[in-house]
């Protein structure tokens, strides 16, 4: 079995021994905050030990960097952009997952030196397999994907803009409604990055970029023909400390976004 197999399966596998069982059946004390408005539930940490574990058996010499290991412990993260790394996010969309509302999903991505080279996107409910290869493509359930945008005269964009300052946030509004129908956040990115491949959305914006979120999508987008670059048109790279993410279906839908929303945002932070 190849390791992009191994991978898949190990997920599938924690998906139907961890997660669903714990979906909408979650106890009062299986919730608890981790930090002020960031939830973490006793299916993320089980999630998480049962990948570690299974991602280090596969033997790649690879160090396995978890969402919920760094949240007790920030250290992990040190040397992150260096040498070879799994990035782990047992279950993204926490918040949608405890309320039992909404989307939920496994992430993992392989680093090397700082650059996704593999990563893999599982919606437990649905079963649907996001892969990408660096070089190589990216596949929706073993079927090669190509991002193809919504096709709509104005395009569809979800702004993950609840971080900003309120003056920030509401001057990238205001410059997006002009030229964009927006759609609310999914609240869980690996949710909103098949959708920019599978035709829902154009644009996706981030400001809040841990890796774990982000690796596994930017690679999966590029590889099916879409842009990622952080807000300053840099390539990305984990562990670059650039800020932001602006994604798009293409490379077309990019430039018109980093034009509308961040000549609106410079304008705002000159004012």
């Amino acid at each position: 079995m190849s390791l992009a197999d191994q991978v898949a399966a190990l997920m599938r596998t924690v998906a139907e021994q961890v997660i669903l069982p714990r979906h909408r059946a979650l106890a009062a004390g299986d919730v608890t905050e981790k930090s002020p408005g960031e939830l973490v539930t006793i299916a993320d940490r089980e999630a998480e030990d049962a990948l570690r574990d299974g991602l280090d058996a596969l033997g790649t010499g690879a160090r396995v960097i978890g969402e919920e290991a760094v949240a007790a412990d920030l250290a992990l993260l040190e040397g992150v952009g260096r040498g070879l790394v799994w990035l782990v996010d047992p279950l993204d969309g926490t918040a949608n997952f405890a309320s039992g509302a909404g989307a939920f999903g496994i992430m993992v991505a392989l680093i090397a030196d700082g650059d996704p080279i593999a990563s893999w996107m599982l919606d437990p409910v649905s079963g649907r397999l996001c892969h990408a290869e660096r070089n190589l493509g990216a596949w929706i359930d073993g079927r090669p994907a190509f991002a193809r945008g919504s096709g709509r005269l104005r395009p569809v964009a979800s702004l993950a803009t609840q971080f900003m300052a309120a003056d920030q946030r509401a001057a990238m509004h205001r410059a997006a409604e002009t030229r964009f129908t927006l759609e609310p956040i999914p609240r869980c990115a690996a949710e909103s990055y098949p959708r920019l491949v599978t035709g829902r959305n154009d644009v996706a914006l981030f400001q809040r970029i841990l890796p774990w979120d982000h690796a596994p999508g930017v690679l999966f987008l590029m590889e099916a023909g879409g842009h990622a670059a952080h807000w300053d048109g840099s390539r990305y790279r984990v562990g670059s400390g650039r800020a932001g993410l602006l994604v798009a279906a293409g490379e077309r839908h990019w430039h018109h976004a980093r034009e509308v929303l961040f000549d609106a945002r410079e304008s705002a932070l000159a004012a």
